[in-house]
């Protein structure tokens, strides 16, 4: 499993109440160009995504939130794994999974597979595999 890297802006945001963790969309798109932890907007200018076919969707994929909530004084934001699949064609190569708002493009984090992936045979498929114990963001 790829380490989570956090953009270092988002948490600014995160503390001043910009987002809300538990009811906005987020998406996690393809990337096999690096986000730094000064990257503050995702597009496909800066990071090229795959195309937009053989079952990758333009902007990547829709995130389930499974919760959000603090217990103890600590607040973990979890997400459900998120699975891309290929048809006729593949996708990539890619390396880096990354996480952002929906709306604005912020970028929140962003995973990194150490190496470049490409998914080329029908029925192929990369999950994003999200930690449900740790969560993706934990502040206290």
């Amino acid at each position: 499993m790829a380490a989570f890297n956090k953009v270092n802006a988002y948490i600014e945001k995160v503390w001043e109440k910009a987002y809300d963790h538990g009811a906005d969309t987020f998406k996690v798109a393809l990337s096999n160009t690096a986000p730094s932890s000064a990257s503050t907007i995702w597009n496909t200018t800066n990071f090229p995504a795959p195309a937009a076919a053989n079952g990758y969707t333009a902007g990547g994929n829709t995130l389930t939130i499974s919760s959000s909530s603090q217990s103890g004084g600590t607040y973990k934001w979890v997400l459900a794994d998120s699975t891309f699949t290929a048809t006729a064609g593949g996708i990539g190569p890619f390396r880096y999974a990354i996480i952002y708002h929906s709306v604005t493009g912020e970028i929140v984090g962003y995973y990194d597979y150490g190496s470049s992936i490409t998914l080329s045979n029908a029925g192929d498929s990369f999950t994003v595999d999200f930690d449900p114990t740790t969560g993706v963001i934990q502040a206290s």
